[in-house]
């Protein structure tokens, strides 16, 4: 008679004692939620210690003191640019001399880009947005993963990269070709680390928002209630989108709970990347960008 199999250990979505790296945590809003500062507290609020970092120290300074109220694990602000290789290196450098090691890693960082087809585009304003979006979050692995090896595995799971995307890297579409060339990109290059380090204990994973009403959206009165109304009918729940969504799942596949998940890509965007042109007519010959989620270089 063979003894009953085991009961697996109950996962946990406790992060107590895990460091996560945060790019592009800031917001152009001072009280702003943007999908790096949301992503930031909910890992904070979940234990992480976080280094939250922008372009503009200012920016991630906000972000700190919105953790810091909580009084939840310790928060730093970093400014750097991680299109260069120095501030990737720099910043990994910090976090192991603060809390002595790196788990998370979101990539976060990314903006919309020159408009235009190719005929149209700018080409050296094309070569900086694939440089931004794309090229950074290559630099930030470079460094980080060499760091999450040094853990000892939680589990069989050493560390966990988390690549924010877009629905229009799935679709396409949209008046820019930047924007949908770098972000399919990124699903991508998702898969590739994910099979290149899954050996070593490293999980990666791809969020790709949709339309979500974030700051980079509203800033300045950019958006008018008509398109805001439009974005929210392109989706199957009919519903508005906010930065928190995208967080939720970003902790999600960033913590232990999702620790049998890898080279996963993960749309939140209330159905529309699954709507057909009879479910929202409307919003889908709109011409409206897809994505617009991310904010900070």
């Amino acid at each position: 008679m063979t003894s009953p199999p085991s009961i697996p250990p109950h996962p946990s979505p406790s992060m107590k004692n895990y460091t996560a790296i945060i790019t592009g945590a800031g917001s152009s809003e001072p009280t702003g939620i943007s999908n790096g500062r949301a992503s930031a507290i909910l890992l904070a609020e979940a234990g992480c210690n976080v280094l939250c970092v922008d372009l503009s120290l200012p920016w991630a300074e906000s972000t700190v003191a919105m953790i810091s109220s909580s009084n939840i694990p310790r928060a730093i602000a970093v400014a750097a640019d991680v299109t260069k290789p120095e501030d990737c290196e720099r910043i990994v450098k910090l976090a192991l001399d603060e809390f002595g090691r790196v788990d998370i890693l979101v990539n976060n960082v990314g903006i919309g880009g020159p408009p235009g087809t190719a005929v149209e585009v700018d080409v050296a304003a094309w070569a900086r947005g694939l440089e931004v979006n794309v090229t950074s979050m290559m630099l930030m692995a470079k460094y980080a993963i060499p760091a999450m090896q040094l853990n000892e595995p939680r589990g069989d799971v050493r560390g966990s990269i988390v690549n924010m995307g877009s629905v229009a890297g799935l679709r396409g579409g949209t008046p820019s070709l930047l924007y949908p060339t770098s972000k399919g990109a990124i699903v991508n290059m998702t898969r590739a680390m994910a099979a290149h380090h899954a050996r070593q204990g490293i999980r990666v994973n791809c969020v790709c928002p949709g339309m979500l009403y974030t700051p980079m959206m509203y800033a300045g009165g950019k958006m008018d209630e008509e398109t805001r109304q439009k974005r929210k009918e392109r989706s199957l729940l009919g519903t508005e989108g906010t930065a928190w969504d995208c967080a939720a799942v970003v902790r999600f596949l960033a913590g232990p709970e999702a620790r049998w998940v890898t080279g996963s890509v993960q749309t939140v965007d209330a159905g529309a990347s699954c709507a057909t042109s009879t479910d929202v007519p409307n919003a889908l010959s709109s011409g409206l960008k897809e994505g617009g989620e991310e904010e900070g270089v």
